[in-house]
């Protein structure tokens, strides 16, 4: 399995119900796409790095299931809208899991 982890960085002129809007659209993509094995998304709760916003959270069964991820139409679609509200910076990681 793959464990992919994103933590985003708004402008200050994003506002609470956009980030809302980002958490929202991104959880919605867990029932409507093949090889989701877990999918998660929330406000950065630490006190540490806070300039990280939001972070996103995706288990996939497999390396294809994560490729189909970044190439769907859905997916892209939020990633469009992370952008038109204000994304500044994002990290992105994968790691292999058991």
């Amino acid at each position: 399995m793959i464990d992919r982890t994103v933590l985003l960085q708004f402008s200050k002129d994003t506002t609470e119900e956009q980030l809302e809007e980002v958490i929202k659209r991104f959880k919605s993509l867990k029932g409507n796409l093949d090889g989701i094995v877990d999918l998660q998304a929330g406000r950065n709760i630490s006190p540490r790095n806070q300039e990280y916003q939001v972070i996103l959270s995706v288990r996939f069964k497999d390396e294809a299931a994560l490729t189909a991820y970044s190439e769907n139409l859905e997916h892209k679609a939020v990633a469009a809208y992370i952008n038109e509200v204000g994304k500044l910076n994002s990290i992105g990681v994968d790691i292999e899991v058991e």
